[in-house]
């Protein structure tokens, strides 16, 4: 073969694998997603029950066409995360009838395009942050009996989401301590407020008539549930969020391990001193006497008006 040959066939075989990465982005190579439901922490598939098998490529319509999405099993009424941050857009209808499980939303960014399908989403528009609330699973028990109840997962270019759906296995120990320890008794995964008639908990959100933003995030915890330190540092406070004396206008700043935060609508069981990673901060006030209704919650705002939603994503922390 000439040189000549040679360039030639190089420079055609770079056009082409141009073109194929264009038409299909090689979303394989970015990082692993997000826990997508509550209680399976690995994204688990659905395995094969008498409805079909939940593995990309299964065969759908009596051997007559292929499943183009992956089936993350979701029990019914369940809460959905982000596995991405991205922008929503939908509603996205799979079966046409309205059924109770026809609902869905779609999500692109972060080099991601995906529809989540089988869920009602707390809102179709607009900006959501990875492992933030999204959701809830609709009632497929309902539609499909004896089913196992799941989300479908289906990648906009229909391409396999199953690797961006396993674990990611961070390759230092260390890494882990970015996750802070669980919050809330009762909320072992810092879930996160999603939306009511007082306004939304992730960060970001509107605030004042949509003359401000939400600068820290709201984690669900019921009123008089045990707090607990989400890392170790060095205590200070009182923290007076309202300044008018009502019944949550308490909390405390935390600053150490890297981090620095202040948690607020809390009692701290003192104001000052060291406290250690999981160990009990203090309890939380009752929120309902003041916004009666309202999905109680810790307002969690990093010192630098910075978004701790990944710190506080999946409840990585454990009490220690």
């Amino acid at each position: 073969m000439t040189a000549l040959t040679l360039v030639a066939l190089v420079s055609v075989v770079s056009t082409v694998f141009a073109k194929q990465l264009d038409a299909h982005p090689p979303q394989q190579q970015h990082r692993h997603w997000a826990q997508i439901c509550s209680g399976n922490p690995i994204n688990k598939i659905r395995g094969c029950d008498r409805y079909g098998c939940g593995h990309f490529g299964a065969d759908r319509h009596s051997g007559k066409g292929k499943h183009v999405g992956v089936d993350v099993i979701c029990a019914d009424g369940a809460t959905v995360y982000a596995p991405f941050s991205g922008q929503l857009s939908g509603p996205i209808r799979f079966f046409h009838n309205g059924n109770a499980i026809d609902d869905g939303v779609q999500i692109r960014g972060s080099g991601y395009c995906v529809k989540l399908v089988c869920i009602h989403p707390i809102r179709y528009h607009g900006h959501i942050q990875r492992g933030q609330q999204l959701g809830r699973m609709l009632p497929m028990q309902r539609v499909y009996p004896g089913i196992i109840s799941h989300i479908h997962v289906e990648n906009c270019d229909h391409s396999d989401p199953t690797d961006l759906l396993r674990p990611a296995v961070p390759p230092f120990p260390q890494q882990q301590e970015r996750h802070w320890a669980t919050v809330c008794a009762g909320n072992p995964t810092n879930e996160i407020r999603g939306c009511d008639r007082y306004g939304c908990g992730y960060y970001g959100a509107p605030r004042r008539n949509g003359k401000g933003k939400h600068t820290g995030v709201d984690v669900i915890c019921a009123d008089g549930a045990t707090v607990y330190a989400p890392f170790s540092g060095q205590l200070s406070g009182p923290v007076k969020f309202f300044h008018n004396g009502n019944a949550i206008d308490d909390g405390i700043q935390i600053r150490g391990s890297g981090f620095c935060v202040k948690l607020l609508c809390i009692h701290p069981i003192r104001y000052s001193g060291p406290i250690s990673k999981g160990q009990i901060l203090g309890k939380m006030l009752p929120m309902q006497r003041v916004f009666p209704g309202i999905t109680s919650h810790i307002h969690v705002e990093n010192c630098d008006h910075s978004d701790p939603t990944s710190n506080l994503e999946r409840g990585k922390g454990q009490r220690v």
